[in-house]
C-alpha cells in the first residue's frame, strides 16, 4: 500500500520538466519488436547507402540546379533517418526506452525541422522543372549558382524557423499525468497528449504548419505542374511530349512518396480516434523510413546520368 500510495503521489505530481520520458515502441506489438526490426534495420542501412551514393557521385554534367535540389534532399532524409531510427533500433533490441527530455524535444526539433526542408526542397524542384520545361532558353540564366544557393538557404531557414515554437510549447507545458509516451520516437502530438493543461496552441500550431506551410508547397507545386502540362500538350509530337513529360517523373514519383504517407499520418494521428494505435505508430514509422530509402532509388533509375555514372563507377571497379 506505502509503494502504491508513493507511486501514486508521484504520477500525480506536476514536473514541468520531467528528466526523462519513456518511448515504448510500437505498443500492442512489444513481443514481434525484434522481427520489426530486421525491416526498419535494413531500410536503414539502405538509404543511408542510397543517400550517400548520390552524394558523392561526381559528374560533370550533374551540376545543375536539380542535382544540388537533390543533394539538398538527400542530406535531409539522412538526418531525418538517423534522428530517429537509432533510438528506434535501441529500443527494439535492447529495450533502451528512457530518453533524456532535451533529447526528445531536440529529435521533435529535428523531425519537424528537417520535414520542412524537404517539403522546401520538392517546391524547389518544381521550380527547376517549370522553369526548364515553360521557358527553358533562360533556365541557366534564371536558376545560376547565386540564386540556387539563395533558394537552399530560404529552404534551411523556413524549416528552421518554423520548427522552433513545437519544442519551446511543448517545454512549457505541465507532465502531471505520466512520462510515457506511447511511440517509437518524440512525435509531437504523443508528447503533447502527456500534458495535464490546455495544450490547444500545440494542437492549433502543428494544423497551421501542416496546412499553411506544407498545404501552400502543395498548392505551389500543383499551380507548377499545371503550367507545365499545358507546356508539355503544346508540343507537336507525341515523342516530344513523352519525353518532356518523362524528365519529371523522379520528381512527381518523390512527391507522392512524402507527401502522402505525411498528410495521412498527421490527420490519423489528430482525428483518427479509432484507429489502432499501433498502426499508428506504423504508419508514422513508415512515414519517416520509407521516403530516405525510396528517393536515391527513384533518382538513381531515373535520371540517366546518376545511371550511367553508376554503371560506368561498379564496371570500372570489375576491370
Amino acid at each position: 500500500h506505502f509503494l502504491d500510495s508513493a507511486i501514486l503521489s508521484w504520477v500525480n505530481t506536476d514536473f514541468t520538466n520531467p528528466s526523462t520520458f519513456i518511448l515504448l515502441g510500437i505498443p500492442g506489438l512489444e513481443m514481434a519488436h525484434v522481427w520489426i526490426s530486421i525491416p526498419f534495420c535494413t531500410i536503414y542501412v539502405l538509404a543511408v547507402l542510397g543517400n550517400f551514393t548520390i552524394l558523392f557521385i561526381r559528374e560533370p554534367s550533374l551540376h545543375e540546379p536539380m542535382y544540388y535540389f537533390l543533394c539538398m534532399l538527400a542530406i535531409t532524409d539522412l538526418v531525418l533517418s538517423t534522428a530517429t531510427v537509432p533510438k528506434m533500433l535501441n529500443i527494439f533490441w535492447f529495450n533502451s526506452t528512457e530518453i533524456n527530455f532535451s533529447a526528445c524535444l531536440t529529435q521533435m526539433y529535428f523531425i519537424h525541422c528537417f520535414t520542412g526542408m524537404e517539403s522546401g526542397i520538392f517546391v524547389a524542384m518544381a521550380l527547376d522543372r517549370y522553369v526548364a520545361i515553360c521557358d527553358p532558353l533562360r533556365h541557366a540564366t534564371t536558376l545560376t549558382n547565386s540564386v540556387v544557393a539563395k533558394i537552399g538557404l530560404a529552404v534551411v531557414l523556413r524549416g528552421g524557423i518554423f520548427a522552433l515554437p513545437y519544442p519551446f510549447l511543448v517545454r512549457q507545458w505541465p507532465y502531471c499525468r505520466t512520462n510515457i509516451i506511447p511511440h517509437s520516437y518524440c512525435e509531437h502530438i504523443a508528447v503533447v497528449k502527456l500534458s495535464c493543461a490546455d495544450t490547444r496552441l500545440s494542437s492549433y500550431y502543428g494544423l497551421f504548419i501542416l496546412f499553411s506551410l506544407i498545404g501552400l508547397d502543395v498548392i505551389f507545386i500543383t499551380v507548377s505542374y499545371i503550367q507545365i502540362l499545358k507546356a508539355i500538350f503544346s508540343l507537336p509530337t507525341k515523342d516530344a511530349r513523352l519525353k518532356t513529360f518523362g524528365t519529371c517523373g523522379s520528381h512527381l514519383c518523390a512527391i507522392l512518396v512524402f507527401y502522402i504517407p505525411d498528410f495521412f499520418s498527421s490527420i490519423t494521428h489528430r482525428f483518427g480516434h479509432n484507429v489502432p494505435l499501433h498502426f499508428l505508430i506504423l504508419m508514422a514509422n513508415v512515414y519517416l523510413l520509407v521516403p530516405p530509402l525510396l528517393h536515391p532509388i527513384i533518382y538513381g533509375v531515373r535520371t540517366k546520368q546518376i545511371r550511367d555514372r553508376l554503371l560506368w563507377l561498379f564496371s570500372h571497379k570489375g576491370t
